[in-house]
């Protein structure tokens, strides 16, 4: 993987200044591990400060002989690094994890960043190598023995978000970074971009900047006070986006189910269980927050009974979702 982003180190630091959230687990990525998320989620949890394992699910009569997992088998774990939380699922081998969606890791301390690098780049791939930049004094980026990329970098700033997902746009949506930016942050209050660098605003050399021109180098925009990174993708690769790594959006209204998949959702095909794919390749979850408190009843035939309606769906519906809970 040749190198995706050059640009100056005073305006990564003044990106990175900007990584900072307040109200959290609006957006959960979802990533999607073959039978190993149990494993992955354990790895994770004893590099990452301030980590916690939560609530885990398990695949029910419905849902395995949908899905082909065994009964009683780990459907899925949600966790904590860094404070952020993610979600793990194991799905079989159905989909593979690709660099098009990594999670940029700010951290404040090289030993640190060593340690977690000498960790995660065990067993996995080095996409670029660990060093200085012209835009940091210590970057690096690397997939892990799960396929789950990294990329760690040295903040100067103290950063509330210390773990941000990171887009990448390339192949056929190469150079559509800005305008899903657009779109997002349209979808979503308090949302904004908070910076954003083209190749040519004079921060890469001539060739580079000519051949790429408008698209963008790095951006950092917030949805809902969280950040998200998006870049173009400029050079040859041989991935993009995939089902593998989703970002789950939690709602409270069917309402808002309603104008997110409509605005989002542009492959039919693609359509499940609240799952949707946007036009750009990106996978997202809309789920009602109820959803979670149904599925994790004690009454096991109540939570059985929503799983088996949700099944059946694909965009959620929580007035059917509450009728299965009812009876």
């Amino acid at each position: 993987m040749k190198s995706l982003t050059i640009f100056n180190k005073k305006s990564y630091q003044d990106i990175t200044y900007l990584l900072q959230t307040g109200q959290m687990h609006k957006f959960v990525p979802n990533l999607w591990f073959n039978n190993n998320a149990e494993e992955a989620v354990e790895f994770y949890t004893t590099l990452f400060r301030n980590s916690k394992i939560g609530e885990r699910a398990y695949y029910n009569a419905a849902s395995a002989e949908v899905s082909g997992m065994p009964e009683g088998s780990l459907l899925t774990v949600v966790y904590e690094l860094e404070g952020y939380q993610f979600m793990a699922l194991n799905g079989g081998d159905l989909f593979s994890p690709t660099p098009a969606i990594s999670f940029t890791v700010s951290l404040p301390d090289d030993e640190e960043i060593d340690w977690l690098w000498k960790a995660l780049a065990d067993g996995g791939e080095v996409l670029m190598e660990l060093g200085s930049y012209p835009f940091s004094e210590k970057y690096g980026w690397v997939s892990d023995r799960f396929g789950i990329s990294w990329q760690l970098i040295r903040s100067d700033e103290e950063v509330e978000q210390k773990i941000v997902p990171s887009f990448l746009f390339t192949r056929e949506v190469f150079g559509k970074a800005e305008e899903a930016i657009n779109l997002y942050t349209s979808l979503f209050e308090n949302s904004k971009i908070d910076a954003l660098n083209r190749y040519n605003d004079g921060m890469m050399d001539p060739e580079t900047a000519e051949k790429y021109g408008d698209a963008v180098a790095h951006s950092v925009f917030s949805l809902e006070g969280e950040k998200f990174i998006a870049m173009d993708g400029g050079g040859d690769h041989d991935f993009t986006f995939t089902e593998a790594i989703s970002i789950v959006i939690y709602v409270n209204t069917q309402e808002e189910i309603d104008r997110l998949w409509s605005a989002l959702s542009a492959f039919p095909d693609s359509e499940q269980c609240g799952w949707l794919k946007d036009k750009y390749g990106v996978s997202w979850q809309v789920v009602p927050r109820v959803l979670d408190e149904m599925l994790s009843d004690q009454d096991k035939e109540k939570a059985d009974r929503v799983m088996e309606a949700m099944l059946q769906m694909k965009k959620l519906d929580i007035a059917e979702l509450e009728r299965a809970y009812q009876g």
